[in-house]
C-alpha cells in the first residue's frame, strides 16, 4: 500500500509552500521588520523575562495575560472575542476548518495571500478567486456577482492586500460586506504600515471579524495570531483549537513586546519612510513600473518578460527578493521587494539599476 492510494488526490496535486533556504546576506523577500531590539539594555531584559518561565510545564493554554494585554493594546470591547492563533495561518485554518461544511465555497479577490487558497483545499472547501480591476482595485460589483453565485460561508480580504500593497477604500470594503451571507474575514496583517483599521468598526455587522499578526512589526519568530470578533464566532472557532498552541517563550516574548510598543511603533514608521523614499526612486528608474503600497513592501513591474532575470541578478548581487511572474497572470514580470534597511535599500537600489543597464545594453 502505497502513500498515493490513500492520500487524497487534491492534496497529492498541490505543491509545499516554497520557503527558499537563505543564502543571501540581504534578505528582502518575507515581508520582515529589519530590525532586531535596538538595544542591549532591552535585549538583557527580554532574556532576564524568558528565563523566569518554567520551560518544563505546558503553557496556560488560555494565554490569559497576553490576552488581556492584546485587548487592551487593540482596544476590544467587552462585547468582542480574541482568539490567538500560532501565526496567521493557524487561525485562517481554523476558520476554514470550522466552516467546511459539504459544498461550502471561500472567496478572496485575486492575486492575493496565496493560503486562503491553499488551506480552503486541505480543509476539503471550494474555492472561487474574484479578478481584481486595473491597477489591482477591488471589483465590487464582480464580488457582489460572486457572492449571489456562490454563497460563500467565509471571504477572506487581505487589507491591505499580499502581494499587491494597494489598501481599497473603505466603501469598497463595506460594500462586500453588505452584500455578504457569511462570515468576512479582514486579514490586517499589515496595519503597522496602513494607518487603517476596521477594529473599530466591530460589532458593526455581525459577521465580520479582523485577524491580527506581531510577525510583520518585528516579531515574526513567534509566530503569534490574533483574530478579534464576535463571540458567538469565535466560541465555535475556539473549539478546534489545539490546547496548547501559544508556547512559554511565545506568551512571555509577546507580553514584553507590547510593554514596550513604541519601540515597535518607531521602527514601523521608520519602514513606511523608507518604502515611501524607496518608491519615488525605483519609479524614476525608465523599465520600471512601482505601484501604490501601504504596506511594507513593494510591487516592482519589470519590463516584459524580464522580471525572472532582474531576480537572478539581484541574487548575485546578495539580495533576495520574491519573484511573482508565473505565479498570476495579473502578475506577470512582477517583483515584491520588502522595504529593510536603508543600508539594505540603498544596495537594492543600486543593483536594480546596474540590472537596468545591462538589460537596456
Amino acid at each position: 500500500m502505497s502513500a498515493a492510494d490513500r492520500i487524497r488526490p487534491d492534496v497529492q496535486a498541490l505543491s509545499a509552500y516554497a520557503v527558499p533556504a537563505m543564502q543571501e546576506p540581504i534578505k528582502l523577500d518575507a515581508m520582515e521588520n529589519p530590525w532586531p531590539w535596538p538595544d542591549e539594555s532591552l535585549r538583557a531584559q527580554w532574556l532576564e523575562r524568558m528565563a523566569t518561565v518554567a520551560a518544563n510545564r505546558y503553557p496556560d493554554p488560555r494565554a490569559p495575560a497576553l490576552t488581556e494585554r492584546l485587548r487592551a493594546h487593540l482596544g476590544l470591547g467587552d462585547e468582542q472575542g480574541l482568539l490567538l492563533g500560532n501565526g496567521s495561518d493557524e487561525l485562517i485554518q481554523l476558520i476554514t476548518l470550522a466552516l467546511a461544511r459539504p459544498g461550502a465555497t471561500v472567496l478572496a479577490p485575486e492575486p492575493t495571500f496565496v493560503m486562503y487558497r491553499m488551506i480552503a483545499t486541505f480543509c476539503g472547501l471550494r474555492y472561487t478567486g474574484v479578478p481584481l480591476g486595473p491597477d489591482f482595485d477591488l471589483d465590487v460589483d464582480a464580488m457582489r456577482r460572486a457572492i449571489a453565485e456562490h454563497d460563500p460561508a467565509v471571504i477572506y480580504l487581505a487589507w491591505p492586500n499580499n502581494p499587491t500593497g494597494n489598501l481599497w477604500s473603505r466603501a469598497d470594503i463595506e460594500a462586500v460586506i453588505e452584500a455578504a451571507t457569511g462570515l468576512v474575514v479582514i486579514d490586517e496583517a499589515y496595519q503597522p504600515f496602513a494607518g487603517d483599521s476596521f477594529i473599530g468598526d466591530l460589532g458593526r455587522w455581525p459577521h465580520v471579524v479582523v485577524l491580527r499578526t506581531l510577525s510583520k512589526l518585528g516579531l515574526a519568530g513567534l509566530r503569534l495570531g490574533a483574530l478579534a470578533g464576535p463571540r458567538s464566532w469565535l466560541n465555535e472557532i475556539d473549539k478546534l483549537r489545539l490546547p496548547y498552541n501559544i508556547n512559554v517563550l511565545t506568551q512571555v516574548s509577546a507580553e514584553f513586546a507590547l510593554e514596550h510598543f513604541p519601540v515597535l511603533a518607531d521602527q514601523a514608521a521608520g519602514i513606511r519612510a523608507e518604502r515611501d523614499r524607496l518608491a519615488v526612486v525605483l519609479a524614476a528608474c525608465d523599465g520600471l513600473e512601482v505601484y501604490p503600497s501601504a504596506a511594507n513592501f513593494l510591487l516592482v513591474r519589470c519590463p516584459r518578460g524580464q522580471a525572472r532575470t532582474a531576480f537572478e541578478a539581484l541574487l548575485a548581487a546578495g539580495i533576495r527578493v520574491k519573484c511573482l511572474d508565473g505565479s498570476h497572470p495579473a502578475l506577470a514580470d512582477c517583483l515584491r521587494l520588502t522595504v529593510g534597511t536603508p543600508a539594505e535599500n540603498a544596495a537594492l537600489e543600486r543593483a536594480l539599476m546596474a540590472w537596468l543597464v545591462t538589460a537596456r545594453a
